[in-house]
């Protein structure tokens, strides 16, 4: 057993012996169905602490030679697989944390540092097939398979580091490229390849410059949907086991929509609150805001009043298909985004085509990234959030529509004010502090047309629920009577508390510009 060359069982022990273990060893019967096929060749990318790491020690456990693994994966999904016992610990398997040889690499590149360590290992197994001093590690495991027919699973974590941390060094990061190539492309001693990082596999114009991979990314994850992170079953199960509530846990880490697992949480957050008891920021606790920030403030058209309307709680189209895959290579506001949504910042709905800001966790953090300068406006907006809310409830109709005009005059810096959409958008922004007691839903289905926006109470909160209507260039008392005559309320399904009624108009061409609200109260009990 060494480091890097069948590297052992010791990290998926560490996992199953945790406190809380979530069984992701399902992953394994698609990795067996991979083996010595086209399909061999797998990039997976995720945002950090998404489990990436944990799976590849799973990997290791599961695959590397002469390990015994057995008992650890008993009782596990795995286990039922028929292709189970045919691959368990059969294989010579090849790990290489990326970041690692960047950051040991002293006088020697990062993969100068690789090539020597794993040769070393190497040579204590299959020392008598390798002579030559001067073999790199390609040459060496052809001489390998070519003596003893012996095929290699590789195992590649932080794939993307050199990417990531030498964003500038192109020269370097092409010559790192190019070694990963020659290393693992069309060669014979090559069984399965199983990589993983942040980013996607970075393009040189339109073409991967690892083109062999099946790439699965925050974009679409295809088959490897379940395996993202925790899905809302595992988390229902957890929050069960430690008597938390499920709900408020989904406000602070649902939000990521794949194709068919349309709630993915954040596996690192969800471990945290149920060992700590208490909702609070952990993943990007682990990160400084400044890395948001910095894309934040890029100056594309467009983007200022994308993360805008995105705050409001609205979706924005985005087109992630020029994104160069680097950090580097930004000529559009699609890219930064694009770029967003592979670090976890923003949720993408591959169907629609659509980024979003996916839970409450990720709200703070634009908020701090905002706090430090830039975004002043906004920030104005959201600190007055809270009174206008308390206006709402109170049913102070001229102080909301008051606290309305000054929001807009804020917001409008940024966001062009032209329609009942971006009306809307503004009215999510200026009632901003809602989000930490209400789910907000934008046109909610109602059976005869949809609610504009409905501010539904989360169940840890005492507070009434409101059904907001908006009209852009018409009177505010149409907004309460379609309200009314549609029967918005009846669509709040399972909540018989308070409803507020609130109607909004704004119109450009009247001659004061300003907001209208009117307030009524109705009770939702007898529904």
């Amino acid at each position: 057993m060494g480091i890097y060359f069948n590297p052992g069982n010791d990290g998926f022990k560490k996992a199953i012996r945790s406190e809380i273990y979530v069984d992701k060893t399902g992953l394994i019967a698609y990795t067996n169905k991979y083996i010595n096929t086209e399909q061999q060749f797998i990039c997976i990318s995720r945002p950090r602490r998404f489990g990436k790491s944990m799976a590849l020690a799973m990997l290791a456990a599961y695959y590397s030679r002469g390990c015994r693994s057995g008992e650890l994966f008993q009782g596990r999904a795995i286990a039922n697989d028929p292709s189970f016992e045919e691959h368990l610990n059969q294989h010579d398997v090849i790990f290489l944390n990326m970041q690692q040889f960047l950051t040991g690499a002293k006088k020697q590149t990062a993969t100068e540092y690789l090539e020597q360590e794993v040769l070393e290992e190497l040579r204590e197994e299959y020392g008598a097939l390798m002579h030559r001093p001067d073999l790199g590690l390609a040459e060496a495991l052809q001489r390998i398979y070519a003596k003893t027919g012996t095929q290699f699973i590789f195992l590649i974590d932080e794939w993307d580091c050199i990417m990531r941390e030498q964003a500038d060094a192109e020269l370097l990061q092409k010559q790192y490229l190019d070694f990963l190539q020659y290393l693992l492309k069309d060669q014979p001693y090559v069984a399965l390849v199983y990589m993983t990082g942040i980013l996607p596999i970075k393009k040189y114009g339109r073409q991967s410059a690892l083109n062999m991979f099946w790439e699965y990314s925050m974009t679409d994850q295809g088959f490897f949907e379940e395996y993202t992170g925790f899905t809302e079953a595992e988390v229902k199960t957890l929050c069960a086991r430690y008597d938390m509530d499920f709900d408020e846990a989904s406000y602070w880490y649902d939000g990521y929509q794949l194709t068919r697992f349309r709630h993915i949480y954040n596996p690192k957050s969800v471990v945290e609150a149920m060992h700590r008891g208490k909702f609070s920021n952990y993943w990007t606790s682990t990160e400084t805001y400044d890395s948001l920030k910095i894309y934040m403030d890029m100056n594309f058209d467009g983007l200022r009043p994308a993360i805008v309307q995105m705050l409001g709680g609205a979706r924005v189209k985005v087109n992630t298909l020029s994104f160069q895959n680097d950090m580097r290579n930004f000529r559009t506001k699609d890219d930064v985004l694009t770029l967003l949504i592979h670090l976890g910042y923003l949720a993408f709905d591959s169907a629609r085509e659509e980024a979003f800001i996916p839970n409450r966790e990720i709200i703070r953090e634009f908020e701090n990234a905002m706090s430090v300068g830039g975004w002043s406006e906004i920030m104005r907006v959201l600190k007055a959030s809270d009174k206008l809310l308390l206006d709402t409830l109170c049913g102070d109709a001229q102080s909301v529509a008051n606290g309305l005009d000054q929001a807009h005059t804020e917001v409008a810096s940024v966001l062009t004010y032209n329609d009942e959409n971006s009306l809307s958008c503004a009215i999510c922004l200026a009632y901003y502090s809602t989000r930490k007691d209400y789910k907000i839903i934008r046109e909610l289905p109602t059976g005869r047309g949809f609610a504009d926006i409905v501010f539904l109470p989360l169940p840890f909160c005492d507070k009434p629920a409101l059904v907001v209507e908006l009209k852009y260039g018409k009177p505010v008392d149409t907004a309460i009577e379609q309200i009314k005559a549609r029967h918005y309320t009846q669509s709040l399904e399972g909540y018989f508390g308070e409803i507020l009624l609130v109607g909004i108009s704004y119109d450009k061409d009247a001659k004061d510009k300003t907001h209208h609200c009117r307030i009524e109260r109705f009770d939702g009990g007898g529904r």
